[in-house]
């Protein structure tokens, strides 16, 4: 997959950029930049994050923060652009030299260090700092009230106990920078293609490997097969569609990318621990209990 070296706005006199925007598409390659990046989605429920080998379908709220030098992008996947709202911060790391290892700068400092992994935060803290991100973005670019505002929002997301490390292999020196970009692509066209019948030789051709060597890299980096990373993916997004539509589960199941209704029900109970009727009834009862 091609990575593009971004050249962001950020200039010598800035300490930081923000800007906010209303997403049609995500149109923009996987990239690269120096900068440290904060970004926040909101409405780009079914849209797919990828952070380095980490590729993910994410919610209606969306927060990351990704230190400099690490590949990342989205994919529309199937999000549906409605009011959808991107804000993104870009700031340097040596912005806060003078005082990231002063003890008032613990949890920044060590938030920093995580964020070569990719860090997304909860539902929780992403509902707390909105109005923050929002009037950041609104505000007059350089007040000096707004780098004050900035180093807030990093305090106050340093505190989240629940934020979530994406970038796993960054932790596997084995992984090397080309392996992290065979696994990136292959999930990523598997998110894309789950909806139709994709075989192990059309993934091995377009990775230009064997078949038996595509095995191998698959059990190794992701502990499954090809067809078992494929049906994770399909019974995803079944079961999103279980919640999300009034598709019958015999709709669902080969809007999915399975062709047999049967081994639908099998592989959904084996996953999700029940059958897709009964998932929907649970979510249901649920969520309009009184």
């Amino acid at each position: 997959m091609e990575v593009l070296r971004e050249i962001t706005p950020l200039s010598a006199e800035d300490c930081f950029m923000v800007m906010q925007r209303s997403k049609k598409a995500f149109a923009y390659p996987m990239h690269i930049h120096p900068e440290f990046e904060l970004n926040y989605l909101e409405n780009a429920k079914g849209a797919i994050r990828v952070v380095e080998d980490s590729i993910e379908e994410i919610g209606d709220l969306d927060l990351v923060l990704i230190a400099g030098g690490i590949k990342h992008g989205f994919s529309n996947h199937t999000c549906n652009f409605k009011n959808v709202t991107e804000i993104t911060i870009q700031f340097n790391r040596s912005l806060f030299d003078s005082f990231i290892n002063k003890r008032h700068f613990r949890s920044i400092r060590n938030m920093f260090e995580n964020a070569v992994q990719g860090l997304t935060f909860s539902r929780q803290m992403i509902i707390q700092i909105q109005p923050k991100l929002r009037k950041l973005s609104e505000d007059v670019p350089d007040s000096f009230r707004n780098l004050l505002l900035l180093i807030d929002i990093l305090k106050t997301l340093s505190e989240d106990d629940a934020f979530r490390r994406l970038n796993a292999s960054s932790n596997n020196s084995e992984l090397t920078n080309r392996d992290c970009d065979r696994l990136g692509y292959i999930m990523l066209y598997l998110h894309e293609n789950y909806h139709r019948t994709v075989t192990l030789e059309e993934i091995s051709s377009l990775m230009n490997m064997s078949e038996a060597s595509l095995t191998r890299f698959l059990k190794k980096w992701t502990g499954k097969t090809l067809i078992d990373n494929l049906n994770e993916i399909r019974i995803s997004a079944a079961a999103c569609r279980l919640i999300d539509t009034s598709d019958t589960i015999s709709e669902i199941c080969y809007k999915s990318g399975f062709n047999n209704l049967s081994h639908f029900n099998r592989l959904f109970k084996r996953w999700r621990g029940s059958t897709p009727t009964a998932y929907r009834e649970t979510f249901f009862k649920s969520r309009f209990k009184v």
